[in-house]
Formats: C-alpha cells, sequence, structure tokens
C-alpha cells in the first residue's frame, strides 16, 4: 500500500512498476485528500479511495474506487444536501519516456489517453475529479420525493400542507390582474 506524496497526495512515483514485467501491479490507497472540483461543486468530506496498478505491455491500467460527499443545494425546496458518491475508477495511463533509454515516447499516437511524467509520476487527481464531475447531479434533491417550495408563497411544501384563500395573488403581481392582452391601449 502506497501513499502520494504530502504536498500531492495523489501523484504516485510508478518507476519501479514500469520497469517490472507485464502482470506486475501494485496496490495504492489515499485518504483525507481535498481537491478542487470546479467552481460548481463543493467537497463535504474529503476523498477516499485506494487504486489497483496493473502493468501492460503498453503501460499501466488503473481500477479502484474513491469515497466522497458533495455538499450541495436541493433543487426544489432549496435546503443544504449533502450527496455522498461511491465511484469507481479505470483509466490506462502510457509513458512519457521509455524506461530503459529515457528517451521520449510519441504523445501525438494516442493524444487522449493520460500520460506519466517525465519523472515517471501517475497522477490521479484529473481522474478522480473527472469522476466526481460526472456523478454530480445535475438537479441535487434532498429526496427522491421533494415537493418544493410553494409557487405562491414560497413555503416548504415538504413541512406540512398550507392553504392558501381562492383568487389570492402575490402582491407584486396585482398589477397583472387587470392585464389584457388583446385590450387597444
Amino acid at each position: 500500500m502506497t501513499v502520494g506524496r504530502d504536498d500531492q497526495p495523489l501523484l504516485f512515483n510508478v518507476a519501479g512498476l514500469l520497469g517490472e514485467a507485464p502482470g506486475s501491479f501494485r496496490d495504492l490507497a489515499f485518504d483525507d485528500v481535498r481537491i478542487s472540483l470546479g467552481e460548481d461543486l463543493v467537497l463535504a468530506e474529503p476523498v477516499a479511495g485506494g487504486a489497483h496498478v496493473r502493468r501492460t505491455n503498453r503501460g499501466l491500467i488503473v481500477t479502484g474506487h474513491v469515497t466522497t460527499a458533495l455538499a450541495d443545494t436541493c433543487g426544489r425546496c432549496l435546503v443544504p444536501v449533502r450527496l455522498p458518491l461511491d465511484l469507481e475508477l479505470a483509466e490506462e495511463y502510457l509513458p512519457s519516456l521509455d524506461i530503459t533509454t529515457g528517451k521520449p515516447l510519441d504523445r501525438t499516437l494516442e493524444p487522449e489517453v493520460p500520460r506519466l511524467s517525465d519523472h515517471h509520476e501517475m497522477d490521479l487527481e484529473t481522474l478522480v475529479r473527472e469522476a466526481i464531475q460526472l456523478a454530480a447531479p445535475i438537479v441535487p434533491l434532498c429526496r427522491p420525493d421533494c415537493l418544493g417550495l410553494c409557487p405562491l408563497c414560497g413555503t416548504d411544501r415538504n413541512t406540512g400542507p398550507h392553504v392558501h384563500p381562492d383568487g389570492s395573488i402575490d402582491p407584486r403581481l396585482e398589477a397583472l390582474r387587470e392585464f389584457r392582452p388583446d385590450a387597444d391601449a
């Protein structure tokens, strides 16, 4: 079990694994990791997880899991929600340099495949960030049957029933009661 560097906890040196035969593997673990998810997502708890890294004839295959939680707001009733996530990871990493000669490898052949650094380091931060971003709901809900806010008064309809008198209208919209679109001006 290996843990990344203190200043970059999801950065792992895999030079030793690259020097071994295909089929060799390492199990990596990380805990209490905080990463930036962009402007729209906020971590409610640190990221924890692990990865199984297997050497192939081309590079490395990474499989693993990540657990964390997001802090957000319910899209219907606007209460704060905590969204737990338990995610699977799967990715291939290719080396940037030949492990025996140190010569640069052609990165243009497969530009979409993540590369190890020139120091044979594998950075899982982008993989973890993208997995979390893809798992985040477009409209988070506090519960599946959330009733949301009353469109007339703004009361949270999950707290219990409430009634409005017939014909009641938001006072700010009272002037629209007399509006007739086909009336001559």
